[in-house]
């Protein structure tokens, strides 16, 4: 069966009878992990699956923030765009994530997928109907905003106060441990972002990361193990790196 292409900003949705949130295989890393099947079969009865293809938008910042959404497969990007047309990458969003948390009536961001992604998409309103029912649902919600903050504050000591070569080698290594968490051996890491996109979330020109990237190969820190995957060879030399 062959899918109509959605509009720039409307991911498309790959036909699937029903979605069953006991299934996922990521629903250790959601916030749906550990939840009892009362509250597991309500979130299968509001979720639809989504497909969506490589550089295809997924939400717009501005729009109505009608929907929130996991990550279950691929990479997605978070961006904002400046008033004079350039664009700060805020963040990537990998297996388990959450996409679309806003306090405004609006998305605070722009996300776009790297990679082909899946999503599971739920209803803002229904979904905050679940919460009344279940409150530690919300609760589950709020440790992911912390998580969130965390994140914001971290990546404006990247932007701020280190050099380059500090940026890079954090990013890997912030990278390589949310692999980690994802069942990823110790030092593989995937890295399907272009280095644009590397470069606009460290605030570096791509010239800069391509020979940054080349500076830790040739000090055999890493190891380019095909087009997107990269093997941190002396992970004790990278974080000397970043606490230096």
């Amino acid at each position: 069966m062959t899918l109509p292409r959605a509009k720039p900003n409307q991911p498309r949705i790959a036909p699937c009878a029903a979605m069953d949130c006991r299934a996922c295989e990521f629903r250790s890393l959601t916030f749906c992990a550990g939840l009892p099947e009362r509250e597991i079969a309500e979130l299968s009865a509001i979720v639809t699956r989504l497909r969506i293809e490589p550089q295809q938008v997924i939400i717009q910042e501005g729009d109505p923030a009608d929907h929130v959404f996991n990550v279950t497969s691929g990479v997605v990007k978070l961006y904002k765009l400046l008033l004079d047309g350039r664009r700060q990458i805020t963040g990537f969003l990998l297996p388990g994530d959450f996409l679309g948390l806003s306090s405004r009536v609006g998305y605070a961001y722009s996300a776009e997928a790297v990679t082909d992604v899946s999503l599971c998409r739920f209803p803002r309103q229904r979904l905050e109907e679940a919460f009344d029912r279940f409150p530690h649902l919300r609760r589950r919600l709020f440790d992911i905003a912390n998580d969130e903050l965390v994140a914001a504050q971290d990546q404006m000591l990247l932007l701020g106060r280190k050099t380059a070569l500090e940026k890079i080698a954090s990013f890997l290594l912030q990278l390589s441990e949310r692999e980690q968490r994802r069942g990823a051996g110790l030092g593989s890491l995937d890295l399907p972002m272009t280095r644009g996109d590397i470069a606009d979330y460290l605030g570096l020109t791509i010239e800069t990361v391509s020979r940054t990237l080349s500076q830790l190969k040739g000090q055999a820190l890493i190891k380019q193990k095909s087009l997107s995957e990269i093997e941190l060879t002396n992970i004790d030399a990278l974080q000397e790196i970043t606490e230096s």
